[in-house]
């Protein structure tokens, strides 16, 4: 049996939600809380397999919540209406199982909390989306720079080739790294194929 606490806000949804996973077979909710607070101490007492949470609530927010329960044995799946890439990456961070969408059909529901239980992480795709178009903060120079330390070339050969001295390309180098908020050019590269910002 996966046993659930779901934490919103509005006493409509939370009571809707209740319903709908208590009519799966597998599934059963131990407890419900209409703030972040509460749902802390649910996680605490009933130690339930699962937590769905809003982000927007009085107390504690969701995102807040789902820091503190971290260390916990309990999975958490954000239930939202807010598809914004920074609460998105925020949640990342907390570990997060699950970031989905309250304009999601409902029977997806109980279908993503079954493969956040086998382990599986399951992000709305609009938000994968917005992470991945981030816009590129390089200019042209700098883009052109970092795809020749890319190539593996050198300050002085990338200098050669761009027709510029040395120390304007360390320049550049050090702005690119500022701009990504990295420590060094493999970062810096790291960073741009995952972003596929590069050609």
């Amino acid at each position: 049996m996966i046993r659930i606490v779901i934490a919103e806000d509005q006493r409509m949804m939370l009571g809707a939600l209740g319903s709908l996973l208590n009519l799966e077979e597998d599934m059963e909710v131990v407890g419900k809380a209409s703030n972040g607070e509460e749902a802390i101490s649910l996680v605490k007492q009933f130690q339930p397999d699962i937590c769905i949470m809003d982000i927007e609530m009085p107390e504690k927010t969701g995102l807040e919540a789902a820091e503190e329960i971290k260390g916990l044995d309990c999975k958490v799946i954000i239930l939202t209406t807010f598809a914004r890439s920074g609460y998105f990456q925020r949640a990342i961070k907390a570990g997060v199982k699950g970031y989905l969408l309250k304009d999601s059909p409902s029977e997806e529901l109980a279908s993503s909390i079954r493969s956040v239980m086998e382990g599986r992480r399951l992000y709305a795709p609009e938000l994968m989306d917005d992470v991945y178009s981030e816009e590129n903060p390089l200019t042209d120079r700098e883009k052109a720079v970092l795809e020749l330390v890319a190539d593996g070339k050198n300050t002085k050969e990338i200098a050669d080739q761009l027709s510029i001295k040395t120390g304007t390309v360390r320049n550049y180098i050090s702005q690119i790294l500022d701009k990504l908020e990295v420590t060094n050019r493999i970062e810096a590269i790291t960073q741009s194929r995952k972003k596929g910002w590069f050609k």
